[in-house]
């Protein structure tokens, strides 16, 4: 199987985690490796890129042998690290996902998905900037 790209050519994968669910590739060039879970039978015939959702230089895989993807597919990233979720972050407010550990067929949410409630549960608006955005001020 000749896994080498075509020159000039690259393909990427976008998937809904990034940077702030999983700063390590920006800020220690970590290494993973990753299945199509959904897929997880079919060959990895194909070199992609896989991309965050943020809009900085947010690759998190370069380089992974995995195969043909869909919109709506499972990408399994085996092991992340033993801090990757204590790092994660609101980074542009976007909410942490939730973390399950999966053992000889049995998986377990450990760390359940965020909400935006829980995301915006600390945010507070002065009542003079109320005041001021109801144009009784005016």
């Amino acid at each position: 199987m000749n896994l080498a790209e075509d020159p000039g050519v690259r393909y990427y994968v976008a998937v809904d985690g990034g940077m702030s669910d999983n700063p390590r590739p920006q800020l220690y060039d970590s290494v993973y490796s990753a299945m199509v879970a959904n897929r997880a039978g079919q060959p990895r015939d194909r070199v992609v890129t896989v991309a965050g959702k943020h809009c900085e230089t947010d690759l998190l895989i370069h380089d992974i042998a995995l195969g043909d993807t869909d919109m709506g597919d499972i990408l399994a990233v085996q092991t992340t690290g033993a801090y990757n979720h204590a790092m994660a972050s609101n980074y542009n407010r976007f909410m942490r996902p939730s973390v399950v550990f999966v053992q000889n067929g049995e998986a377990d949410i450990v760390y359940a998905r965020e909400t935006l409630e829980d995301l915006v549960r600390q945010d507070r608006l002065p009542a003079r900037l109320a005041k001021e955005e109801s144009g009784s001020d005016r």
